[in-house]
């Protein structure tokens, strides 16, 4: 591997070769070495790979900030009179997709899931489209109730389905303009996250209200504001999205970081005091965040009580092969499985498990015992 010349394509702010790359990590998949940034480091982001065989980059996903107050946090991020469009934000499993000799796909860590990559090589028409030009890359969302990642329940969706919402060049990351996406994507069949609004900045605000009354109130998460141009883009989420998270988060406390709760009762404090005007509401909602807090948490704690396993519950279904790639990648990721049932059905094998949340289950049944707490 060529340092310098990998170093000039990836266009770092480190000061050498050997300051930005001794953060990268060697990995493998179907015996193919690669390399991937774990983490954001000079300029380069999360996720970024280098196939050194193949001779591609796939630069990683580029954080989204959030805004927590629509107004004037809308305003401020975008120009008055700057064209934006307001998109769905789907509670998925966001993917790369690039072709290196074989379409393959990235989790935002770097890493090659053999599961998405199957299921992203059956649900969208690959070949076509990596054909003119083959630098580009796919940004979409695995989402489902039967997906290794999240569990989400959507309209329509039965097992699995997959969602493009973003197209970049694979190398720069530079982003395709949102309308020339959604043209392309209908062009090739991708589906695609639903749009709710195009215009200017200035009237954004009431746009993303509407959107995110009617999103909220269908339990799902929250929408993204992009400028037209796709190289600047914004999140908001909904009430109901932080509940669940809480509920997720709290039902797995001690896995679950301090800062992944807080985060979410922080965003519903702000849309609480931007958006509800009646003591009565008010309070309704603090009952509703309430329950997300305590009653996972109990149901857990009696869970371990029972000695049942806690965790992550998941159902994936598709090729043997594929179904054992996948088992195998999430234990190389140091993770506990316990696999619940193991079935056939209409030719594919179906599998649900429980990704086990160790020092959840072992820290509360410390504590059933009689371990102390300290504070």
């Amino acid at each position: 591997m060529d340092e310098q010349e990998w170093f000039e394509r990836l266009d770092s702010t480190a000061e050498s070769p050997a300051g930005l790359f001794e953060h990268f990590e060697r990995r493998s998949a179907d015996g193919d070495a690669y390399y991937a940034l774990p983490d954001a480091r000079h300029g380069v982001e999360r996720g970024t790979v280098l196939l050194v065989e193949a001779d591609a980059v796939a630069r990683g996903y580029p954080s989204i900030p959030r805004v927590l107050v629509l107004e004037p946090g809308v305003s401020l991020f975008f120009e008055a009179d700057e064209p934006v469009v307001v998109e769905e934000k789907l509670d998925g499993f966001n993917v790369r997709i690039i072709h290196a000799d074989k379409p393959v796909a990235f989790t935002r860590g770097g890493y090659v899931c053999p599961y998405t990559t199957a299921r992203a090589r059956e649900l969208l028409d690959l070949d076509p489209f990596f054909s003119t030009p083959p630098e580009k890359m796919l940004c979409a969302e695995l989402l489902g109730p039967e997906t290794p990642y999240t569990t989400h329940d959507y309209d329509g969706v039965d097992s699995h389905e997959m969602r493009v919402f973003g197209i970049r060049d694979r190398e720069s990351g530079a982003p395709l303009p949102v309308t020339e996406r959604r043209e392309l994507c209908s062009a090739y069949g991708f589906a695609q996250p639903r749009r709710f609004a195009r215009g200017p900045a200035s009237d954004t605000v009431a746009d993303v209200r509407d959107a995110i009354a009617d999103l909220d109130a269908d339990g799902r998460e929250g929408v993204v504001m992009k400028s037209a141009d796709g190289e600047s883009a914004v999140k908001y989420t909904t009430e109901s999205q932080h509940h669940d998270d809480l509920a997720s988060g709290f039902s797995v406390p001690f896995d679950s970081g301090r800062e992944f709760l807080f985060s979410r009762i922080v965003r519903e404090e702000f849309q609480a005091a931007e958006f509800d005007g009646s003591e009565e509401r008010l309070r309704e909602r603090a009952h509703d965040i309430g329950e997300s807090i305590l009653l996972p948490t109990v149901e857990t704690i009696r869970d371990v009580e029972a000695g049942e396993s806690v965790g992550e519950q998941h159902t994936v279904r598709g090729r043997p092969e594929t179904i054992d790639a996948l088992l195998d990648h999430l234990r190389e990721q140091s993770l506990t499985l316990d696999i619940q049932r193991d079935r056939r059905e209409n030719g594919e094998r179906v599998v649900e498990f429980v990704k086990v949340a160790e020092p959840t289950r072992d820290r509360i049944q410390y504590y059933l015992d009689g371990g102390t707490y300290d504070e």
